[in-house]
This record gives C-alpha cells, sequence and structure tokens, in this order.
C-alpha cells in the first residue's frame, strides 16, 4: 500500500500499524484484530512462542506474523514496533477489543496526524468475575515511532510521552483480562514480581511505611472512590487483590533488598545444623 493511502481511501491520510504481542492466545487474539480493520493499515503480530494455534490464526487473518522468543514486556513491544510498516503504530493486546466509537475516532483523525510529536491516549475499561468496572485508566496507545520510544521497564511498558504531549481518543478499549480465580493469581504473582524487580533495579529503597499503608489506602481508592462498591462481590474482589497486591510487591521488595542477609542466614543456618548432626527439613 501507498504510504501515503489509508484505510481512509485518499492521499494526505496517514497510515496506521496495529501491533500485538501475542502468547498462547488464540481465544482472544482474533476480536483484537477484528477490532482494528477499520483503522489499521496492517496488524503486526509479535508471538512470544505460543504453542497453541495463535500463529496460525493470526496468518490466516492476514496479520504480518514474526516470531520471536520472549525477551520481556518492553523488548517485545519495541520489537513489534520496529516490524511495523508505517511510523504511526497503535498497541494493542489480545485481550483488548476496540470500540466501534474508538474505531472511528481513529479512523477520523488519520488526514490530521501531521504533528509527529502529539501521541494520543484512550481510555480502557477491564472487566472482573463477569462484569465491566466503570473507572479505567487512560494509556497512551497511538503514537508515532519516530518520536517515541518504548519506556524500558520490566513491567507497565508503555510509549514514554509527556502528558501535555497527548490528547484523549473518543471510545473505549476494553480489556478483557478476566479468566479465571487461579489464573488472576498467577499473573498477579509475576507482575509484582516484576514490580518488586523493577523498584529494586532503579535504587527505590524499601520503606516499612510504605508496606502498612498503601495496601488499606488501595482498598479504599478502589472501593470507595472508585466506586467498586457498587459492583457487588465483583467489585470487593478486585479491591482485595489490590490490598494482595500492595502487600506482595511491598514484601517482594523487603526480600530483594535483604537477598544478602537471607542468603548469609541459610547458610548459617544449615551450617549449624549439619554441625549438630540435625536434619534438615527443606522443602525440595
Amino acid at each position: 500500500m501507498d504510504s501515503a493511502a489509508s484505510v481512509l481511501g485518499g492521499r494526505g491520510s496517514y497510515p496506521i500499524s496495529a501491533v500485538i504481542i501475542a502468547q498462547d492466545d488464540e481465544v482472544r487474539i482474533s476480536a483484537a484484530i477484528q477490532s482494528c480493520r477499520q483503522f489499521a493499515d496492517e496488524v503486526v503480530v509479535i508471538d512470544g512462542g505460543s504453542k497453541d494455534g495463535t500463529v496460525r490464526l493470526s496468518e490466516s487473518l492476514g496479520c504480518r506474523v514474526f516470531v520471536n522468543p520472549w525477551p520481556g514486556y518492553a523488548k517485545q513491544r519495541e520489537f513489534g514496533v520496529e516490524r511495523a510498516s508505517h511510523d504511526w503504530v497503535f498497541l494493542i493486546d489480545t485481550d483488548e477489543v476496540v470500540s466501534e466509537e474508538l474505531a472511528r475516532d481513529i479512523l477520523e483523525r488519520k488526514p490530521g496526524l501531521t504533528d509527529a510529536t502529539v501521541a494520543f491516549s484512550l481510555y480502557r475499561i477491564g472487566d472482573f468475575l463477569g462484569k465491566w468496572l466503570d473507572k479505567g485508566e487512560y494509556l497512551v496507545r497511538l503514537y508515532n515511532r519516530k518520536e517515541y520510544g518504548i519506556r524500558n521497564s520490566l513491567v507497565h511498558e508503555m510509549p514514554e510521552v509527556a502528558e501535555e504531549r497527548t490528547e484523549k481518543l473518543n471510545g473505549t478499549l476494553w480489556h478483557q483480562g478476566f479468566r479465571s480465580i487461579n489464573d488472576h493469581v498467577a499473573r498477579f504473582n509475576k507482575y509484582t514480581d516484576l514490580e518488586a524487580q523493577s523498584a529494586f533495579a532503579s535504587g527505590k529503597p524499601f520503606k516499612l511505611s510504605h508496606l502498612l499503608l498503601r495496601p488499606p489506602a488501595r482498598f479504599l481508592q478502589k472501593y470507595f472512590l472508585h466506586g467498586l462498591f457498587k459492583k457487588g462481590i465483583s467489585g470487593f474482589a478486585v479491591s482485595v487483590f489490590w490490598v494482595m497486591y500492595e502487600f506482595m510487591v511491598g514484601f517482594k521488595h523487603y526480600e530483594l533488598h535483604s537477598s544478602g542477609k537471607l542468603t548469609r542466614h541459610n547458610l548459617q543456618g544449615q551450617a549449624g545444623k549439619e554441625k549438630k548432626g540435625e536434619r534438615s527439613y527443606v522443602v525440595q
């Protein structure tokens, strides 16, 4: 397709590449891809090595697919952006769906994407236990790769754009992130690992006050300020999970700061037991 042409049909409109990073999600990726068709000139899928039909399905839907062994969120996202054909990039995950209103707004803005320094944020709303949560968040997802790169972080990897250089899009990005409680706990464990590692790597000190105050503050924020009390058991569960999240990040951050002491403690303790002839009950 000519670089000056677009789905909108005429010259002077700027083409957009939708970029999706994927891993074993053939159940959801089709909806994500289809929701971008109205405004995207191509859909690029970066697969981390799926064992299901994610790659095959993406190819059958006309996507440009690249397989890249999982290097981490930020690096995988950047890998995909680099392989896009166009400089204007729209980022989307496999469990997200662009609403009709959002798709139309992006389509209508395409002829006016003359300023590469302006990026666009959208409103994302998630679900939990079968209910959509009213309170969402604005995320930068449409931007020009010549102006901005992906934030090099272990978690929350997004285009690094100052808020004053962003404009808000109309419509909603539906985040169908809930699969099951077991899956949610597993992902929380992974994300809190990354959050704690990121804090430790940046030299952020562990503070007991944060561990004591942030979890209850997060519950009050989510349950009352964000109105999750209106969502019944779903809203209560989300609020409790946020408490768990804050505790897990805090304890894991402490563990990383204390890793040297813990290692010495374990070695000294084991040596003392062996000297006394005691049996170790460490779980293998």
